[in-house]
């Protein structure tokens, strides 16, 4: 692609080189607080592609690129009203179940966003660089180069210090033609494809009027929709086994009661009334439903659960905290069914939410500030057998865990090359209760919904408050009880086999792509500068 004429200048770059730099500061911050409507319940993804093009946009300007520092501080402030938006939900925890003044809640969910922007403003010093270093053109910069590099500060932030991928930028397109490519390069590869789209919006937008560019770009565009609606009609799993008769649990038990002394014996008799209301061949209470660590629980609790597991054939997951020894407890999910009889079946939750299940070093005194009971959990390795259920295989993972689709794909890959069971149904136990009548709830679906893509398996979903849900190989909803709801969720649940290119390579792929197509851009884009000037 060739640089755009430098004779002539499109309305778009007129109007931005007349705004000052405070006004294009606020304007970022706009924009970037617009991108929580593209994710659900909104769905108005669109508005992230041209949020993005806006941003790329004015980093292209000369006045701003002239200044990396400057530009930097753009891209900041556009990914942290992103961040701030998508996960202001974070301060109902901190506030009403937290204890936490508002002031202060505030100020630490503006540190928090703070600091995972920086990776934002970090790749955008980095591309402006590679573009005087490499003397590329507007069109590698804004197409390849910005888009790549966004894509790598994205999987930084849900990678570094155990990371935060929260409102990944690839989540938004869960259910347009983008999806067909989730399976074969996952979340961060719709990511990259959706800033790429950015770019091409911005190539356009900045420059005057080319047949020629608008030919390139559309066949781009067109040539990116295209493989993803060829890439929805492949089928990379296949039914296996029987399908299981599943009950899932929504007890709709409030948060501040949920642990208050007053309250124990009420949750403990409710979710033991539900999980015996009816056999089925699965049946699964939300995390933590019961909210005492299991030394504490009546003696008689646990065996009588597990007896009637016995007598009806029936598998039970419950969500509890085991406490193994003196101050090592686990936020857990205990099995018992006839396959398990002899040992009950245990998962224990490997991947901790900072702050709400583990002190990050130096702040033990915010999480007493936060009164966050049992905030402080051992952990167990990435690497745990599913749960057999008759001739299905059930693998779970607990709330948070389900943002991190590299963990359950690397599981399953595992699973595929040690010669183990291998999963047939992904299970999520959650409680977003803390985060009260939120987007929290329907952007988590979200996530889920991610997860079936990139894993080709169907998606159980057992919460306390909501999202309770049945999400089939097609990412579409089979079954879902109203948020906010005492109920039970009941259908029947087919488990799939097979592998995902994703499951494969998780985002190696990706990655590897994203790299060697910035850096061969560069280098391509360096040896056409050479060419020309000694022409």
């Amino acid at each position: 692609m060739s640089s755009p004429s430098r004779g002539k200048t499109g309305m778009l770059p007129n109007l931005l080189a007349r705004m000052s730099y405070w006004q294009t500061f606020v304007l970022m911050l706009v924009a970037g607080s617009l991108t929580v409507f593209s994710f659900a319940p909104f769905g108005l993804w669109p508005l992230q592609i041209f949020g993005m093009a806006l941003l790329f946009s004015q980093l292209a300007q000369p006045q701003i690129k002239e200044v990396p520092r400057r530009a930097a501080w753009l891209a900041w402030a556009y990914s942290f009203s992103w961040l701030f938006a998508c996960t202001s939900w974070l301060l109902i925890a901190m506030v009403r179940y937290g204890g936490l003044p508002i002031p202060l809640a505030v100020a630490a969910l503006a540190l928090l966003c703070t600091g995972l922007a920086a990776y934002a403003a970090l790749s955008t010093a980095v591309g402006l660089w590679m573009q005087r270093h490499w003397q590329l053109s507007e069109a590698t910069l804004l197409v390849v180069v910005f888009p790549g590099l966004w894509m790598l500060n994205e999987w930084l932030r849900g990678w570094v210090l155990t990371g935060f991928p929260w409102s990944i930028a690839g989540y938004a397109y869960t259910n347009t033609v983008l999806a067909g490519f989730a399976p074969v390069v996952g979340v961060y590869g719709l990511s990259l494809l959706s800033a790429v789209l950015s770019g091409i919006v911005a190539w356009l937008a900045i420059s005057a009027y080319s047949r020629t560019r608008l030919i390139v770009a559309a066949t781009l565009t067109l040539s990116i929709g295209g493989a993803g609606a060829l890439l929805q009609i492949v089928q990379w799993t296949h039914p296996t086994g029987k399908p299981l008769s599943v009950r899932l649990l929504q007890g709709n038990v409030e948060q501040d009661m949920k642990f208050d002394p007053a309250h124990l014996n009420e949750s403990l008799l409710l979710y033991r009334d539900m999980l015996t209301a009816a056999p089925a061949d699965l049946i699964v209470t939300p995390e933590t439903a019961f909210p005492i660590v299991t030394s504490a629980l009546p003696q008689d609790f646990l065996p009588r659960l597990n007896a009637f597991a016995q007598q009806t054939h029936s598998a039970l997951l419950l969500g509890l905290v085991i406490q193994d020894g003196p101050e090592r407890y686990t936020n857990s999910l205990l099995g018992f069914s006839a396959q398990h009889a002899s040992q009950a079946y245990r998962y224990d939750k490997h991947h901790l939410v900072p702050f709400g299940e583990f002190i990050p070093f130096g702040f033990r005194w915010f999480v007493r500030l936060m009164q966050i009971p049992m905030g402080d959990l051992a952990t167990a390795g990435i690497l745990q057998p599913p749960m057999a259920v008759k001739d299905q295989f059930v693998m779970p993972d607990i709330c948070y865990e389900s943002l991190f689709g590299e963990e359950i794909a690397s599981q399953l890959e595992h699973q595929m090359s040690s010669g183990q069971p291998v999963a047939s149904i992904l299970l999520n136990a959650s409680n977003l209760a803390w985060y009260g009548d939120s987007v929290a709830m329907p952007q988590h679906l979200q996530f889920a919904q991610m997860r079936v893509l990139e894993t080709g398996r169907p998606w159980l979903g057992a919460t306390n408050t909501g999202s309770t849900v049945i999400i089939d190989t097609h990412a579409q909803i089979q079954a879902q009880l109203p948020n906010l709801q005492r109920g039970t969720l009941q259908a029947s649940v087919q488990g799939y086999g097979g592998a995902t290119p994703y499951i494969v390579w998780g985002n190696w792929g990706i990655l590897l792509l994203a790299l060697f197509g910035v850096m061969g851009a560069c280098g391509w884009s360096h040896r056409v500068a050479q060419s020309s000037s000694t022409s």
